[in-house]
């Protein structure tokens, strides 16, 4: 794969009837040289809740790279996932946060704190993950979860890193959920990074 995703937009016509507003390829496509392989395609985002509907929607993926859904709103994305490198394995932490830099989420990098992995982060956020193809191993604090073509997981706000320990890419989408962490659940994550 190469990051292509067909997206297909509707919208209406001048008179309210359902039309095509768009068909092609996703137009924005997010590589890291630091991680070889690896791709993340943004396919559409929206700004409030409740998303605004209008007649001819515009481009809502272009600009820089922002890993997290904007303030009340959602992002669904297409990863692709290659098997993991002895060099991502072992990754420094200037490396990892430099990583997560590049995709506007430096402040939800966790391995300095950690140390569990390089790619750990934390997001708040609710996400939707549908792998789509291959297998792909979540990591959270202590424990982590095997999942395959078809399962589906629902990541919660939580701390956690994807990995892909098999010899054939994985191919996940995302939907990503801006959120907001009860209190009680808010101070227990502060103390426990302090």
């Amino acid at each position: 794969m190469s990051g292509i995703v067909r997206r297909v937009v509707t919208g209406h016509d001048e008179n309210g009837k359902a039309v095509v507003i768009s068909d092609g390829p996703a137009p924005y496509v997010h590589t890291i040289p630091i991680r070889p392989g690896y791709f993340s395609t943004d396919i559409f985002r929206t700004h409030q809740t409740p998303a605004l509907i209008t007649e001819q929607q515009t481009e809502t993926t272009l600009g820089p790279r922002r890993q997290l859904p904007t303030q009340n709103g959602t992002v669904i994305r297409v990863n692709h996932f290659p098997p993991e490198t002895e060099e991502m394995k072992n990754m420094d932490v200037a490396s990892s946060t430099a990583l997560f830099a590049s995709l506007g989420n430096q402040a939800g990098a966790t391995f300095e704190k950690t140390g569990r992995h390089p790619l750990m982060h934390r997001t708040q956020t609710l996400d939707y993950a549908i792998v789509m193809s291959g297998e792909i191993t979540m990591l959270l604090d202590d424990t982590e979860v095997i999942l395959k073509a078809g399962d589906i997981l629902v990541q919660c706000g939580t701390n956690h890193a994807w990995v892909n320990r098999t010899k054939e890419p994985s191919t996940v989408i995302f939907v990503l959920i801006d959120g907001v962490y009860d209190e009680g659940l808010n101070q227990v994550i502060n103390e426990s990074s302090t």
